[in-house]
């Protein structure tokens, strides 16, 4: 199995995109760039897959950033596994990888300037996790700048839609700030029972995994309603999370999928138009998300 090209520095990783865009022989070639932390599983596969079908070179990243973390003691326990992740990137065909270190990517310690997340930020993860989508923007934002193409080519960034919040912030800072790349969101990647792909999920025991599955259960309920066209009854699906041993609910809420903003609870009787179920809860004290789309 051979693994991606590896660039750890930017300069490396400037050269290394110039020279495979160049290799295509295409006047406008399209460039991928699939963001990660590491420790990759399904999930990240599914994201790679999509930015090779669609572009003719395929960039991934692994850098584990300080910045989303609000607990150095959750920072230090994230999973570091930089030669499976080259081998399931490799074969999901990805061209090149850019695994900087702490020190590359922020060379006079942590920024003292950083991308807002803004009021959009503060709310749900934002609201449990205080300053992380800021984390999130600046490094995606160096990462943007990092690989942006020194020649022409069309510049594409896939994100997981697990982290819908997420995809939310990254799309607006993409919009608001004029970042010449395009985000394409990629659905989420589930386990056979159920369970949304996560990192995260190599921490819970298997009795915690079992429990943990009410939280797709919940939002399949509401997904059953809404196509049914009968109330939501949002406060039995967020009854049912609660109720579950090991389990404690975060937030449980139905939104506008683009704004964020909670749909009125008058109209979540019978919905007219898309939202999306966001859910997040401590599972044997690891935290979890999910989220569903609905459509009535």
């Amino acid at each position: 199995m051979n693994h991606p090209r590896l660039a750890t520095t930017p300069a490396e990783l400037s050269k290394a995109v110039t020279e495979l865009l160049e290799a295509t022989g295409k006047d406008r070639p399209a460039l991928g760039l699939v963001p990660t932390m590491g420790a990759l599983h399904s999930g990240h596969a599914a994201l790679a897959q999509a930015a090779r079908a669609d572009n003719d070179v395929v960039v991934a990243s692994i850098f584990v950033n300080p910045l989303q973390f609000d607990d150095s003691a959750d920072l230090a326990r994230y999973p570091r596994t930089l030669d499976a992740d080259l081998d399931l990137l490799g074969q999901a065909g990805v061209d090149l990888v850019f695994a900087p270190s702490e020190a590359t990517m922020y060379p006079g310690g942590l920024p003292l300037v950083r991308v807002s997340s803004g009021g959009l930020g503060t709310r749900f993860e934002g609201a449990s996790r205080p300053g992380h989508f800021d984390g999130v923007l600046t490094v995606v934002a160096k990462l943007f700048h990092c690989v942006q193409p020194a020649v022409p080519a069309d510049f594409r960034a896939y994100f997981g839609q697990k982290d819908a919040q997420q995809v939310a912030l990254i799309r607006r800072m993409a919009a608001d700030l004029n970042f010449p790349v395009q985000i394409y969101p990629v659905p989420i990647v589930r386990a056979a029972d159920g369970l949304a792909e996560s990192s995260r999920n190599v921490f819970l025991s298997e009795a915690d995994r079992r429990s943990a599955l009410v939280l797709s259960r919940a939002l399949g309920r509401l997904q059953e309603n809404a196509s049914s066209r009968r109330p939501l009854d949002l406060p039995s699906a967020a009854a049912l999370v609660s109720a579950t041993p090991g389990v404690e609910l975060d937030y449980f809420e139905v939104v506008d999928p683009l704004t964020l903003e909670p749909v009125p609870a008058g109209v979540q009787d019978v919905l007219s138009g898309p939202a999306l179920a966001l859910v997040a809860a401590r599972v044997g004290g690891i935290r979890l998300i999910d989220n569903a789309e609905l459509h009535g």
